[in-house]
């Protein structure tokens, strides 16, 4: 193995939480970097180590960097709500911190850079399969702030320094650090203890992609020719499905009965990005569906894993975020 240690930051989140299950599948040695906002959910290993820090604190950063080949940066305020709910504190989390710690990993050795943007960067397309080089056209600070990010990742890029974006589709499925205001677990979670599900809409394509590719992704960007990888962008979301189509899937996959109602909306957003470049440059294809993350979130519901899921703040962001006092 060529690169042993990885430093996760933002790792106690809802795909971090369960990419540590990969990393450490694979024996590498994992240090969480966060601020634990949501609990601490992720499994004790020898190979895992926590770091309770602030990502904007720059000297805990730099005490800290030496250590580790692999810097994979999940952190940040997620989804438009969040962001709006305190915009000047998710700017500081989500950009003005972003270069600083950039520098400080490249200053100190870190060999390999890997940065979740977001398939949202497009804006609204009236085509299908979104590819990489389309018009970046953010509709929403949080979107715009990771472009700006990845600009900011694509100057800092050498061959000693190796830096690549992922920009996910909306993921699904279960982790230990359960997010419930994603579609398709929004979806699930109203089906399988209400046993109604109102689709806004419907004919908006939505792309996805479940967890398990999402942990998949990284660790095959971690792995991947670097002369392949450095300086380049990549799509990660498999399926594109309409609203109402999630829903049905839904339906479908729990085997009860599920009502579905359809009410009007003025959000027509609908998009549809095209995978096709990861598939071809570096040979990775998603071995999980929807439907897999349907039933992996059934099967959870099934042996009661969650407290209280359609309530409990801690599966919402928004919830949560406004309930904490930031600075």
């Amino acid at each position: 193995m060529k690169y042993k240690k990885v430093l996760l930051i933002g790792g106690a989140g809802y795909v971090g939480t369960r990419l540590v299950d990969y990393l450490v599948r694979e024996k590498y040695e994992v240090t969480i970097l966060d601020l634990f906002i949501y609990q601490n959910n992720i499994a004790q290993s020898e190979y895992i180590s926590f770091i309770k820090a602030d990502i904007r604190d720059n000297l805990k950063i730099r005490s800290v960097i030496k250590n580790f080949d692999i810097v994979i940066h999940l952190a940040c305020i997620s989804n438009d709500p969040s962001f709006d709910l305190n915009p000047e504190l998710s700017k500081s989390i989500n950009y003005s911190c972003f270069e600083p710690l950039v520098k400080i990993c490249k200053d100190n050795g870190v060999k390999k850079f890997l940065f979740a943007s977001s398939s949202s960067v497009y804006g609204i397309k009236d085509y299908d399969g979104v590819i990489e080089d389309a018009k970046l056209e953010p509709l929403t600070d949080y979107s715009k702030y990771k472009v700006m990010c990845e600009e900011i990742l694509q100057k800092y890029k050498s061959k000693e320094f190796v830096c690549a974006i992922l920009r996910p589709a909306t993921v699904c499925g279960f982790s230990r650090r359960q997010r419930f205001d994603l579609v398709v677990n929004i979806l699930t979670n109203l089906a399988f203890n209400k046993k109604e599900i109102t689709v806004f809409g419907g004919d908006q394509l939505r792309p996805n992609i479940n967890i398990n590719d999402m942990c998949r992704s990284y660790l095959h960007l971690i792995n991947a020719d670097e002369n392949l990888i450095n300086g380049e962008v990549f799509n990660v979301g498999f399926e594109n499905q309409s609203v109402l189509k999630l829903a049905e899937t839904v339906k479908k996959t729990l085997k009860f009965d599920v009502v579905i109602k359809r009410t009007s909306t003025d959000d027509n957003r609908s998009y549809h990005v095209s995978s096709e470049k990861i598939k071809k440059k570096l040979n990775f294809h998603n071995k999980f569906t929807i439907e897999d993350a349907i039933k992996e979130l059934a099967d959870a519901f099934e042996k009661n894993y969650f407290s209280d899921p359609l309530n409990n703040e801690m599966y919402f962001n928004i919830k949560r975020m406004k309930n904490l006092r930031l600075v």
